[in-house]
């Protein structure tokens, strides 16, 4: 499998230096770990939080700004038969959050970045947690046994304290 990536990083933090070869992994990990074995691109971008916050509101209707935002590809079936690799689609990570984020929750930076990465990669291959009760079980075990693979603790288990 082959990824193409795109990364726009408009919001750069010392507490959080990205790699594009350990975002890359961490794409390929979640793609295979669901089942997703063909060439594909993504497009990643780096934000504040003043744009987090107006694609929240335009798409969302949340007047906040929020950690990960999520865009599907909508690339009709029969187009996709045409093209080199499979568009996912594009996420939106606000790095001001998500440094937030981590430090309310006693995480290590890198590790929220990357458990959001997952959580939206899942997003793009159709995963949903706001549907039922059932659905966000089912992603947050993915999401768990995923990081487990990175070497990366379960992010939830400081919630079921």
């Amino acid at each position: 499998m082959k990824i193409n990536l795109s990364l726009q990083q408009d919001v750069q933090a010392t507490a959080l230096p990205l790699k594009r070869s350990q975002i890359k992994k961490t794409i390929e990990t979640t793609l295979r770990h669901a089942g997703f074995d063909v060439d594909c691109e993504i497009g990643i971008a780096c934000v504040d939080t003043a744009e987090s916050q107006q694609l929240n509101l335009q798409y969302r209707e949340k007047d906040k700004p929020t950690n990960v935002l999520s865009f599907p590809s909508d690339i009709p079936e029969e187009m996709l038969a045409l093209l080199d690799a499979e568009p996912l689609g594009d996420l939106v990570i606000c790095i001001p959050v998500v440094l937030q984020e981590a430090a309310e929750q006693h995480k290590k930076a890198l590790d929220h970045f990357t458990h959001l990465l997952v959580h939206g990669v899942l997003h793009l291959l159709g995963y949903d947690h706001e549907t039922s009760e059932a659905d966000a079980e089912e992603m947050e075990a993915l999401e768990i046994a995923i990081l487990k693979k990175l070497a990366i603790e379960n992010p939830y288990q400081a919630d079921e304290i």
